[in-house]
Order: C-alpha cells, then sequence, then structure tokens
C-alpha cells in the first residue's frame, strides 16, 4: 500500500520547482515594485513629507523601532484575542445555526446586520459603554469584525454534507450529534478553516480600525496610534515604517492560518493534496 502513494521523484521535483516559483515571483515583483518607488522620489525630488524614499522608511524604521515593536505586540495581543473568540462563537453559533432552521432564520439576519455595520460608526459607543476598559472595548470591535466569515463559512460547511453518508447514518440511526461530530463537522473542516483565514486578517484590520477612533495614547498605545501621531506630525516615513509593520503583521498572519490549514487538510482533502 506504501507503494501505491508514495511519490516519484520526477513528482517531487515538480512540486519543489512549483514552490521555488510561487517564493520568487512575488519577491521579484515586490523588489522591482521598491526599486520604481525608489527612482520615482529620487527623479521627482518629492520631499520626505509627501513620499519617502524605501531606504529612508527602512532606516526610520530600525531607529524608531524601540517604540514601534512594542505598539504593534500590543496591536498584535487585541487582535489575537479577538480571533480566538470569534472562531470560538463563530464555530458554536454554526453549530446552533445548523440544529435548528428557526433559529437560524430568526438569528442569522441579525449577524448579517452586525457585520454590514460600519465598525467606525459603533465603535465610539462601544469604548463609551467599556470606558473603564478600553483594552477590553477595543477586543470587541474586532471581533465584531472578525466574527461573520467564520459563521457564514462554517454554517455553509455543515449544510454540505454528501446527501449519500447523510442517508447512510439516517439508515444506522445516528443520532443527531453522532451525525454532527462524525460527518457534519469533518465536512465543514475546509470551509471553516477558509473562514479563519478570512476572519485573521479582519481581526487585525478591526483592531487598527478601533485603535484609530479611540485614539488611546502612552506606553500602552497600538500601532495606529503611532500612525495617527505621525501623520499629524508629519512625520511620514515613521508612518510608513508602522505601516511597514502592520501590513507585515497581516500577511504573517494570513501565512499561518494557511499553513495550518494546509497542515490539516493535506493528507484528506482535495484542496490541498498535492496531484501532481
Amino acid at each position: 500500500m506504501k507503494m501505491l502513494f508514495a511519490r516519484s521523484p520526477e513528482s517531487k521535483k515538480k512540486s519543489q520547482k512549483f514552490i521555488s516559483v510561487e517564493v520568487v515571483a512575488p519577491i521579484v515583483v515586490g523588489i522591482f515594485a521598491l526599486v520604481l518607488w525608489d527612482i520615482f522620489v529620487r527623479v521627482t525630488q518629492l520631499p520626505p513629507y509627501i513620499l519617502p524614499s524605501p531606504l529612508l522608511v527602512l532606516q526610520t524604521l530600525i531607529t524608531d523601532w524601540s517604540e514601534l515593536f512594542p505598539s504593534l505586540l500590543i496591536t498584535l495581543q487585541i487582535t489575537v484575542i479577538a480571533f480566538i473568540a470569534a472562531a470560538i462563537s463563530g464555530l458554536l453559533i454554526a453549530i446552533l445555526f445548523t440544529q435548528s432552521k428557526w433559529i437560524e432564520r430568526s438569528l442569522f439576519p441579525y449577524a448579517v446586520i452586525l457585520q454590514t455595520t460600519p465598525i467606525v460608526a459603533i465603535a465610539p459607543l462601544i469604548i463609551l459603554w467599556l470606558k473603564n476598559n478600553t483594552f477590553a472595548a477595543l477586543v470587541v470591535c474586532a471581533w465584531i469584525v472578525a466574527f461573520f466569515p467564520v459563521v457564514s463559512n462554517t454554517t455553509l460547511g455543515l449544510k454540505s454534507v454528501d446527501p449519500n453518508l447523510l442517508n447512510l447514518f439516517q439508515l444506522y440511526k445516528a443520532s443527531r450529534w453522532q451525525t454532527l461530530i462524525y460527518l457534519r463537522l469533518p465536512s465543514a473542516m475546509p470551509y471553516f478553516l477558509g473562514g479563519l483565514k478570512i476572519s485573521g486578517g479582519l481581526a487585525l484590520i478591526g483592531a487598527v480600525v478601533a485603535e484609530f477612533v479611540a485614539g488611546t495614547g502612552g506606553e500602552k498605545s497600538g500601532i495606529a496610534y503611532r500612525i495617527l501621531i505621525s501623520s499629524y506630525n508629519l512625520q511620514i516615513p515613521r508612518m510608513f515604517a508602522a505601516l511597514l509593520l502592520t501590513t507585515g503583521l497581516g500577511v504573517l498572519i494570513f501565512a499561518a492560518l494557511s499553513a495550518l490549514s494546509d497542515f490539516i487538510l493535506s493528507k484528506w482533502h482535495d484542496s490541498s493534496i498535492n496531484h501532481d
């Protein structure tokens, strides 16, 4: 049996070549964009307070690292807590929706309303209601933004069960919870993980937007406050450096969740199995 599933040397070479191209191509495009950016700044002789050069942004990132990185860690804490809360609550509510159509029809529209309401509009209210705990208010705002993708994707996955397998479970008189645990949840796993990849980035966006609205300063301020103050003081290179850290954090979150998804699905789901 092992010989049937063993990969040939040619397939291994193809997969390694594909991975190398997948990594090298974005790096080449990024370097090309940075070179064009640097040439544009030098040719037009734009002042740094309008558009700094990539080298100046990198220098500012190094010199201001001691201030920017702690703020990034605070934003990361908010993002992680909100993301975990969204993942757990979204999964539980999706399970609740699939157990009763009446509950889904009654509550799902409110989940849509919660998603479509601009977080900028309701963040001041949340911060006002939780004025004694600004950190909790920021987590709630980020959770609201990250919540809906998990609910919608997982609900769809729990419903997207093979009818033949469902009939088989009914034929053997499996209980509702047995069907949920052994059939619906495994079938919904790719959808749930896809929702997590969307939710991770949205949690970071929600945290940054909430920090903008809160405008909290001091040692415990997040990266958004650094961006805001830098723009007010026309410290544009520092603002770009903070933006670079935020973008890098978002990329790392997506990469980590993608790796987790591939690790879980790689041995059994067609979306992650390499067919080369």
